[in-house]
């Protein structure tokens, strides 16, 4: 407790404004503003999308600690690590005195963040639920970490290669698309998702839009009896998962009958960072082979 409160005291103690440094204030994905007396130079990071985030917004120089699994960009896998982001060491995140916290609302535990928050420890929350969203985190980390003119760059490339891609996809002939999170349990996504966000660009309907869990587990009944016209699937790495063609089980799914059956590297559409477009654009180019 005594090394706790020491730390605690430090952490104040770097909160002192210095003398010809403007002090910063934003307004992070929950709605909570975010106050800084001078831009973060010590970051730690409790998501891998948001280590990610941070390098593409300027700030990788500032990051002193982050999340297992953070492994983009390659600078990132030298990162000290502080856990899992659901279970992550509080003490030892203290001991790398922060002046400033990224947090995954949705992906970190309450009572974790809510702890930090108590301890006085600045925190910037990130859930970005659609593709413009992503653009907007990067200008705010950048303003957080003193490099706005990195992430204001980042940012305008990300909306104007966003923008292209919408507009040669969005209106082309629509197919129903379910999108395979995982086989046990079966997963996908909702309406409210970014990956969903993602197949409406390219001009797809997801099967499962209208559920009200945004990561919902479903039944192979429910996926025969919604029949989608393409099935993309996830899985752990860049390897196509052996249980993509599971699906051939049911030769009269229109997915299989059309050998519409995808796989996209998962850290591409669910990491919400700047290689979503990578993802994205190869969900493209697969539902335009699923047309033909």
């Amino acid at each position: 407790m005594k090394r706790l409160l020491l730390l605690v005291c430090g952490l104040l103690l770097q909160a002192a404004p210095l003398p010809g440094v403007a002090a910063v204030s934003v307004v992070d994905d929950m709605g909570r503003s975010v106050q800084l007396e001078r831009p973060a130079q010590r970051i730690v990071s409790l998501a891998p999308h948001i280590t990610e985030m941070l390098y593409d917004a300027g700030a990788g120089e500032r990051v002193v600690a982050a999340v297992s699994y953070s492994n983009y960009p390659p600078a990132a896998r030298e990162l000290p690590r502080i856990g899992s982001h659901d279970r992550f060491d509080i003490e030892r995140i203290l001991a790398y005195d922060p002046d400033l916290i990224v947090g995954w609302q949705s992906g970190n535990p309450d009572e974790s963040l809510e702890r930090l928050l108590e301890l006085g420890v600045p925190m910037y929350l990130s859930e970005p639920r659609s593709l413009d969203s992503i653009a907007d985190n990067l200008e705010r980390l950048g303003k957080l970490a003193g490099t706005a003119e990195a992430a204001t760059a980042a940012a305008r490339r990300f909306r104007e290669r966003y923008d292209r891609l919408r507009q040669r996809y969005s209106e082309r002939a629509p197919l129903t698309v379910f999108y395979e999170i995982w086989n046990e349990p079966l997963m996908t996504v909702n309406g409210e998702h970014l990956i969903s966000a993602v197949v409406r660009a390219c001009g797809g309907r997801n099967v499962f839009a209208d559920l009200p869990t945004i990561a919902p587990r479903i039944s192979v009944e429910a996926v025969l009896q919604r029949d989608p016209e393409v099935i993309i699937a996830s899985g752990m790495d860049d390897r196509r998962p052996e249980w993509l063609d599971e699906w051939k089980r049911w030769p009269d799914l229109a997915a299989v009958e059309r050998g519409n059956l995808f796989f996209i590297d998962p850290d591409l559409l669910q990491r919400h960072t700047v290689r979503v477009l990578d993802g994205m654009e190869q969900m493209c180019q697969a539902l335009e082979e699923a047309r033909t």
